[in-house]
Protein backbone atom coordinates (compact mmCIF):
# COMPACT_ATOMS: atom_id res chain seq x y z
CA UNK A 1 0.00 0.00 0.00
CA UNK A 2 1.36 3.04 -0.46
CA UNK A 3 2.51 5.87 2.15
CA UNK A 4 -0.02 7.84 3.06
CA UNK A 5 0.06 11.93 2.23
CA UNK A 6 -0.51 12.66 6.19
CA UNK A 7 0.51 11.19 9.59
CA UNK A 8 -0.33 11.46 12.62
CA UNK A 9 0.54 9.60 15.62
CA UNK A 10 -0.88 10.17 19.13
CA UNK A 11 -1.60 13.73 18.83
CA UNK A 12 -2.19 15.55 22.34
CA UNK A 13 -3.04 19.16 23.40
CA UNK A 14 -4.88 20.49 25.69
CA UNK A 15 -5.90 24.17 26.50
CA UNK A 16 -5.40 25.01 30.51
CA UNK A 17 -7.35 22.39 31.80
CA UNK A 18 -9.09 21.41 28.62
CA UNK A 19 -8.32 18.31 26.32
CA UNK A 20 -8.94 19.17 22.79
CA UNK A 21 -6.81 16.30 21.35
CA UNK A 22 -5.85 13.00 23.66
CA UNK A 23 -3.85 11.36 21.24
CA UNK A 24 -5.13 10.64 17.84
CA UNK A 25 -3.56 8.40 15.09
CA UNK A 26 -4.72 9.15 11.64
CA UNK A 27 -3.61 8.56 8.32
CA UNK A 28 -4.82 10.09 4.89
CA UNK A 29 -4.36 9.16 1.44
CA UNK A 30 -3.22 10.70 -1.89
CA UNK A 31 -6.67 11.94 -3.45
CA UNK A 32 -9.33 11.07 -0.61
CA UNK A 33 -11.89 13.72 0.74
CA UNK A 34 -12.08 13.63 4.52
CA UNK A 35 -14.77 14.79 6.35
CA UNK A 36 -14.09 15.67 10.43
CA UNK A 37 -17.31 15.91 12.20
CA UNK A 38 -17.76 16.25 16.10
CA UNK A 39 -19.99 18.48 18.22
CA UNK A 40 -18.88 21.95 19.48
CA UNK A 41 -15.61 20.83 21.45
CA UNK A 42 -14.77 17.64 20.27
CA UNK A 43 -11.53 19.47 18.70
CA UNK A 44 -12.28 19.09 15.04
CA UNK A 45 -10.66 22.48 14.41
CA UNK A 46 -7.61 21.88 16.64
CA UNK A 47 -7.03 18.72 14.84
CA UNK A 48 -7.09 20.36 11.62
CA UNK A 49 -4.53 22.83 12.65
CA UNK A 50 -2.09 20.09 14.43
CA UNK A 51 -2.43 18.72 10.71
CA UNK A 52 -1.53 21.47 9.01
CA UNK A 53 1.12 23.16 10.95
CA UNK A 54 -0.86 25.95 12.16
CA UNK A 55 -1.03 24.74 16.23
CA UNK A 56 1.80 22.65 18.06
CA UNK A 57 0.85 19.46 19.36
CA UNK A 58 1.51 19.11 23.10
CA UNK A 59 2.57 15.84 22.26
CA UNK A 60 2.85 13.68 19.11
CA UNK A 61 3.98 13.81 15.37
CA UNK A 62 2.54 14.50 11.81
CA UNK A 63 4.35 13.38 8.72
CA UNK A 64 3.40 14.89 5.40
CA UNK A 65 4.30 12.94 2.26
CA UNK A 66 3.62 14.43 -1.04
CA UNK A 67 4.67 14.26 -4.38
CA UNK A 68 7.11 17.10 -3.46
CA UNK A 69 8.05 17.29 -0.07
CA UNK A 70 8.26 14.33 2.54
CA UNK A 71 8.94 16.49 5.88
CA UNK A 72 8.06 15.58 9.99
CA UNK A 73 5.99 18.88 10.36
CA UNK A 74 6.09 18.64 14.42
CA UNK A 75 10.15 19.14 13.68
CA UNK A 76 10.13 21.97 11.55
CA UNK A 77 11.22 25.17 13.01
CA UNK A 78 8.75 28.35 12.31
CA UNK A 79 9.82 29.77 9.24
CA UNK A 80 10.21 26.09 7.62
CA UNK A 81 6.38 25.22 8.97
CA UNK A 82 5.57 29.28 7.31
CA UNK A 83 6.59 27.50 4.10
CA UNK A 84 5.43 24.47 4.03
CA UNK A 85 1.67 26.12 5.09
CA UNK A 86 2.11 28.61 2.32
CA UNK A 87 3.68 26.22 -0.81
CA UNK A 88 2.55 22.93 -0.18
CA UNK A 89 -0.95 22.78 1.82
CA UNK A 90 -4.50 24.70 0.33
CA UNK A 91 -6.11 26.45 2.82
CA UNK A 92 -9.91 27.63 2.21
CA UNK A 93 -11.59 29.20 5.76
CA UNK A 94 -15.23 29.66 6.42
CA UNK A 95 -14.97 33.16 5.76
CA UNK A 96 -12.22 33.11 3.32
CA UNK A 97 -9.80 34.98 5.07
CA UNK A 98 -8.99 37.32 2.15
CA UNK A 99 -7.83 40.55 1.67
CA UNK A 100 -10.31 43.28 0.52
CA UNK A 101 -8.03 45.58 -0.53
CA UNK A 102 -6.92 43.54 -3.19
CA UNK A 103 -8.49 42.27 -6.25
CA UNK A 104 -9.65 38.71 -7.08
CA UNK A 105 -6.84 38.49 -9.30
CA UNK A 106 -4.62 39.71 -6.91
CA UNK A 107 -6.09 38.05 -3.99
CA UNK A 108 -5.46 34.55 -5.90
CA UNK A 109 -1.89 35.53 -6.89
CA UNK A 110 -0.96 36.04 -3.21
CA UNK A 111 0.46 32.39 -2.80
CA UNK A 112 2.49 32.32 -5.63
CA UNK A 113 4.05 35.54 -5.31
CA UNK A 114 4.67 35.37 -1.75
CA UNK A 115 6.88 31.97 -3.06
CA UNK A 116 8.82 33.77 -4.93
CA UNK A 117 7.09 33.55 -8.13
CA UNK A 118 6.98 36.80 -10.71
CA UNK A 119 3.86 39.16 -10.57
CA UNK A 120 2.96 38.56 -14.06
CA UNK A 121 3.50 35.14 -14.20
CA UNK A 122 2.01 34.44 -11.07
CA UNK A 123 -1.32 36.21 -12.05
CA UNK A 124 -1.38 34.46 -15.30
CA UNK A 125 -1.76 31.57 -13.38
CA UNK A 126 -4.15 32.52 -11.06
CA UNK A 127 -5.98 33.35 -14.07
CA UNK A 128 -6.35 30.49 -14.93
CA UNK A 129 -7.95 28.67 -11.76
CA UNK A 130 -10.59 31.64 -11.75
CA UNK A 131 -11.60 31.29 -15.32
CA UNK A 132 -12.02 27.43 -14.59
CA UNK A 133 -13.81 27.95 -11.46
CA UNK A 134 -16.54 30.40 -13.29
CA UNK A 135 -14.88 33.47 -12.77
CA UNK A 136 -13.75 35.07 -15.99
CA UNK A 137 -14.42 38.49 -16.46
CA UNK A 138 -13.84 39.24 -12.56
CA UNK A 139 -10.94 39.23 -11.87
CA UNK A 140 -10.42 42.77 -11.29
CA UNK A 141 -13.34 43.01 -8.84
CA UNK A 142 -13.13 43.60 -4.93
CA UNK A 143 -14.77 40.97 -2.45
CA UNK A 144 -17.18 44.14 -1.50
CA UNK A 145 -18.49 43.70 -5.22
CA UNK A 146 -19.18 39.91 -5.11
CA UNK A 147 -21.44 37.49 -3.58
CA UNK A 148 -20.49 34.72 -0.97
CA UNK A 149 -20.04 32.25 -3.07
CA UNK A 150 -17.94 34.01 -5.68
CA UNK A 151 -15.79 34.89 -2.38
CA UNK A 152 -15.18 31.30 -2.02
CA UNK A 153 -13.93 30.65 -4.86
CA UNK A 154 -11.19 33.00 -5.07
CA UNK A 155 -10.29 31.63 -1.82
CA UNK A 156 -10.14 27.99 -3.58
CA UNK A 157 -8.58 29.37 -6.49
CA UNK A 158 -6.19 31.26 -4.15
CA UNK A 159 -5.76 27.41 -2.01
CA UNK A 160 -4.80 25.82 -5.01
CA UNK A 161 -2.43 28.07 -6.93
CA UNK A 162 0.73 26.53 -5.92
CA UNK A 163 -0.53 22.94 -6.68
CA UNK A 164 -1.03 22.06 -2.99
CA UNK A 165 -0.32 18.24 -2.15
CA UNK A 166 -2.98 18.77 -0.01
CA UNK A 167 -6.09 21.39 1.29
CA UNK A 168 -7.38 21.70 4.34
CA UNK A 169 -10.87 23.82 4.90
CA UNK A 170 -12.88 24.38 8.06
CA UNK A 171 -16.01 24.95 7.47
CA UNK A 172 -16.28 26.24 3.75
CA UNK A 173 -19.62 26.58 2.88
CA UNK A 174 -20.91 27.48 6.56
CA UNK A 175 -21.44 30.64 6.13
CA UNK A 176 -23.62 30.09 2.52
CA UNK A 177 -27.13 28.79 1.97
CA UNK A 178 -27.93 25.29 0.62
CA UNK A 179 -27.81 25.85 -3.44
CA UNK A 180 -24.57 28.15 -3.05
CA UNK A 181 -23.16 25.35 -0.41
CA UNK A 182 -23.29 22.67 -3.15
CA UNK A 183 -21.73 25.15 -5.94
CA UNK A 184 -18.92 25.82 -3.54
CA UNK A 185 -18.45 22.59 -2.22
CA UNK A 186 -19.04 20.68 -5.77
CA UNK A 187 -15.60 23.53 -7.10
CA UNK A 188 -13.81 22.54 -3.80
CA UNK A 189 -13.91 18.31 -4.46
CA UNK A 190 -13.33 19.26 -7.99
CA UNK A 191 -10.08 21.60 -7.78
CA UNK A 192 -8.93 18.94 -5.15
CA UNK A 193 -9.91 14.95 -5.03
CA UNK A 194 -11.01 15.43 -8.63
CA UNK A 195 -7.34 15.96 -9.97
CA UNK A 196 -5.92 13.09 -7.22
CA UNK A 197 -5.18 15.77 -4.71
CA UNK A 198 -6.04 15.48 -0.94
CA UNK A 199 -8.99 17.57 1.15
CA UNK A 200 -9.21 17.38 4.83
CA UNK A 201 -12.29 19.48 5.24
CA UNK A 202 -14.17 20.33 9.30
CA UNK A 203 -18.02 20.24 8.42
CA UNK A 204 -21.43 20.25 10.39
CA UNK A 205 -22.94 19.44 7.55
CA UNK A 206 -23.83 15.96 7.10
CA UNK A 207 -24.75 16.72 3.63
CA UNK A 208 -21.52 18.01 2.89
CA UNK A 209 -19.56 15.27 4.97
CA UNK A 210 -21.66 12.78 2.51
CA UNK A 211 -20.34 13.93 -0.60
CA UNK A 212 -16.46 13.18 0.80
CA UNK A 213 -15.28 9.77 0.39
CA UNK A 214 -14.63 9.28 4.38
CA UNK A 215 -15.86 10.68 7.14
CA UNK A 216 -14.28 10.92 10.68
CA UNK A 217 -15.97 11.58 13.91
CA UNK A 218 -14.76 13.26 16.99
CA UNK A 219 -15.90 12.76 20.90
CA UNK A 220 -14.24 14.47 23.48
CA UNK A 221 -10.81 14.66 21.68
CA UNK A 222 -10.72 11.36 20.26
CA UNK A 223 -11.96 9.86 16.76
CA UNK A 224 -14.82 7.45 17.91
CA UNK A 225 -16.03 6.26 14.07
CA UNK A 226 -14.05 6.15 11.38
CA UNK A 227 -15.74 5.21 8.10
CA UNK A 228 -12.47 3.62 6.43
CA UNK A 229 -12.46 0.87 9.21
CA UNK A 230 -15.19 -0.55 6.93
CA UNK A 231 -12.48 -1.01 4.26
CA UNK A 232 -14.07 0.89 1.39
CA UNK A 233 -12.30 4.33 0.31
CA UNK A 234 -14.71 5.40 -2.59
CA UNK A 235 -14.14 8.10 -4.60
CA UNK A 236 -15.76 11.42 -3.23
CA UNK A 237 -19.41 11.50 -4.27
CA UNK A 238 -20.02 12.85 -7.83
CA UNK A 239 -16.36 13.77 -8.29
CA UNK A 240 -14.13 11.78 -10.71
CA UNK A 241 -10.30 11.76 -10.26
CA UNK A 242 -8.12 12.55 -12.94
CA UNK A 243 -7.15 9.29 -14.94
CA UNK A 244 -3.47 10.59 -16.71
CA UNK A 245 -1.48 11.32 -13.50
CA UNK A 246 -1.83 11.10 -10.24
CA UNK A 247 -1.59 14.64 -9.50
CA UNK A 248 -2.66 15.98 -12.78
CA UNK A 249 -1.41 19.55 -14.17
CA UNK A 250 -4.15 22.08 -13.36
CA UNK A 251 -5.24 25.35 -14.83
CA UNK A 252 -3.36 28.33 -13.34
CA UNK A 253 -0.57 25.63 -11.59
CA UNK A 254 3.12 25.65 -10.75
CA UNK A 255 5.53 24.26 -8.67
CA UNK A 256 7.34 26.76 -6.46
CA UNK A 257 9.82 24.16 -5.36
CA UNK A 258 11.51 23.68 -8.93
CA UNK A 259 13.64 25.81 -7.76
CA UNK A 260 14.79 24.52 -4.90
CA UNK A 261 15.02 21.24 -4.90
CA UNK A 262 16.70 20.80 -1.70
CA UNK A 263 13.29 22.02 0.55
CA UNK A 264 12.31 17.92 0.04
CA UNK A 265 13.76 16.99 3.59
CA UNK A 266 13.90 12.90 3.97
CA UNK A 267 12.12 11.08 6.92
CA UNK A 268 12.95 7.60 7.86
Amino acid sequence: MDSPVLSAKQLAKTYGTTVALAGVDLSVRQGEAVAVMGPSGSGKTTLLHCLSGILRPDHGEVVARTERVHVRVTDLKDADLARLRREEFGFVFQQGLLLPELTALENAALPLMLAGVGRREAEQHAAGWLAHLGLAGLEGRRLGEMSGGQVQRIAIARSQATGPGVTFADEPTGALDQTTSAEVLHALLGATVGRGRTLVMVTHDEAVAARCSRIIRLQDGRIVHDSAAQGTHPVARGVQPAASHPVAAAPGTINPYAADPAWTEGVE
